[in-house]
């Protein structure tokens, strides 16, 4: 662990235990309050940050800057960082292609900055060996983060190479993982077109037990964070493409994930909704 003074945009659910990581490892962190919710707030608030007035003064005392916000807006993010002259350490943790890593690491590099590109993988850091954050890119400047985190519950795990692979991995992971969300919803929707939703479930307990097929608790979760899976999902379609992939399972897990917009981090809603939601005429029926 070292000492660092580090600044992050914006300590959402994510950022902020990636924040508190960084406290914990004994760095001063600053987060920039102008236009963000009560919610945010009160995360930052309850974690100790100090507060940055403007993008300008969060730069100008930050050796580090995280950037853990939706995917659609890592780029606007980045050009606000750029508009103020950072010349430090950037760090972008965001779920985006490698292709838009790069371009975001031309618009930092300009004046100075060194961005290292990174992934985080699992849920929230609140527990040891739950979450790793992949890092790629220079050297010094990745073995900088590497030490920021070492020994916290955030673990860091270093990708020799350039810029695009953390990205890379990140997105090829989430591909899998949440892409078998919308898969699930979707197959439970046409069992329950034919009023064999339950005999659905009880198949999948016995031959693919620990699913979101065979879990509907575990499904329901994705309802209140598809409002930022639709947006990961068209940077995994841009990814694949950049490959020379078909993006289409990435595209069609998008739009099962905006069909449930209106869900967003509501943890009560049940499966059974998620699932009529995707059945025409059937999203406003009682579950």
């Amino acid at each position: 662990m070292v000492r660092a003074d580090v600044g992050i945009v914006h300590p959402g659910s994510m950022g902020a235990q990636v924040a508190a990581q960084a406290v914990a490892a004994g760095a001063g962190v600053r987060w920039l309050a102008e236009g963000r919710s009560a919610a945010t707030r009160e995360r930052a608030d309850a974690l100790g940050l100090e507060t940055a007035r403007s993008m300008a003064e969060l730069t100008a005392g930050c050796e580090v800057i995280l950037s853990v916000c939706p995917p659609a807006a890592a780029l606007d993010v980045a050009r606000q960082v750029a508009a103020a002259r950072f010349g430090g350490i950037y760090v972008d943790a965001n779920a985006i292609s490698p292709q838009h890593m790069t371009q975001i690491s031309q618009v930092l590099r300009a004046d100075g900055a060194v961005v290292v590109d990174g992934g985080i993988t699992g849920p929230p850091p609140r527990r040891s060996g739950t979450t790793r954050l992949y890092l790629s890119g220079d050297d010094a400047a990745v073995e900088t983060v590497r030490a920021l985190f070492d020994g916290t519950l955030l673990t860091p795990v270093v990708l020799p190479g350039p810029i695009g692979r953390a990205s890379a991995l990140k997105l090829a992971f989430a591909a899998y993982n949440k892409i078998s969300y919308a898969l699930a919803a979707e197959a439970g929707a046409l069992a329950a077109d034919h009023g064999v939703l339950e005999e659905l479930r009880d198949l999948a307990a016995h031959l693919l037990p620990g699913t979101p097929l065979a879990r509907p608790e575990q499904l329901a979760g994705a309802g209140a964070k598809a409002w930022r899976w639709e947006p990961e999902m068209r940077e995994i379609a841009e990814a694949w493409r950049s490959s020379g992939l078909p993006g289409t399972f990435a595209d069609a897990a998008a739009h099962t994930f905006d069909r449930w917009q209106a869900h967003k981090d509501d943890r009560n809603v049940p499966s059974d909704r998620l699932i009529a939601d995707l059945l025409p005429g059937r999203p406003d029926e009682e579950t």
